[in-house]
């Protein structure tokens, strides 16, 4: 007598489905340090995201019973959280710093411009009588007047003298009138002045044409160094124009952050 024994299958294994946990704390991970790096925050908010999304989705394969990394889930969607919160608050620091830069330039170049000698109560005066007089709105300034900036820089230009260039000047040209002027910057301001920067230029005659500025031995040196507070520096500094030229335009621009201001002498 025989028997037949039948031994019952095994149930087939369920593959666990481990990936999106898995991958939601490598992302989250990566997220967060980014968010505590500067200037990072908009990669640390989009892996924040998708770290939440795949932990979510993760943490919802472990309900049922598709995937078995529970914790791993858990602190995946957490740290993408997490990502979000710092790529937030680094957006609201980066948007603060570039505001406050803006708002720091805009300070800056309003301080620089010239004072409007009707805002500041700036005195006027005649040309050559007073160290601070000023040029009506429009016009240039008459020499001895003085440009006055916000922070307290003061331009003053001397009155034209006939200058006469040396032997192997530069920028002189022969039949033409050289004429020479004293430019003095004085700082009255808080901070040192670096005069390096300090430009001029000057055009002559009623056609405007450019005075070549005169390099010799004795003028075309240009301002030096820096000016302390409370303190003046003072060069000459002379121009080559027409022989039949009756005026002449100096500008001096102080730097960079600063505005041009002009001179209309009388010459010849």
């Amino acid at each position: 007598m025989s028997y037949d024994t039948q031994v019952p299958a095994a149930a087939p294994r369920q593959v666990m489905r481990n990936g999106l946990g898995t991958a939601a704390l490598i992302l989250g991970i990566i997220g967060t340090v980014s968010g505590l790096i500067p200037l990072l925050f908009w990669l640390a908010g989009t892996l924040g995201v998708i770290a939440l999304v795949l932990g979510l989705v993760g943490k919802g394969r472990v309900k049922r019973g598709e995937a078995s990394n529970k914790g791993v889930t858990i602190t995946g969607a957490i740290l993408g959280l997490v990502s979000l919160i710092l790529a937030t608050v680094g957006l609201i620091i980066t948007v603060t710093a570039v505001s406050d830069a803006v708002e720091e330039i805009d300070k800056t170049i309003k301080d620089s411009a010239p004072k409007d000698p009707t805002k500041a109560g700036a005195p006027s005066g005649d040309a050559g009588t007073s160290d601070k007089g000023t040029a009506d709105k429009g016009k240039g300034l008459a020499a001895g007047d003085t440009s006055v900036y916000d922070d307290d820089l003061k331009v003053t230009v001397s009155a034209p003298k006939p200058y006469t260039a040396g032997e192997y000047a530069v920028g002189h040209t022969k039949g033409n009138k050289a004429y020479q002027v004293t430019v003095v910057v004085e700082n009255g301001g808080k901070k040192k002045f670096d005069a390096v920067g300090v430009l001029m230029s000057a055009r002559a005659g009623a056609e405007g044409v450019e005075a070549e500025q005169i390099f010799d031995e004795k003028v075309g040196a240009g301002f030096q160094g820096s000016v302390l507070p409370g303190k003046k520096a003072t060069v000459t500094v002379a121009f080559d124009a027409p022989k039949d030229a009756k005026s002449l335009t100096v500008e001096v621009n102080p730097g960079f952050d600063y505005n041009a201001s002009q001179w209309e002498l009388k010459v010849g």
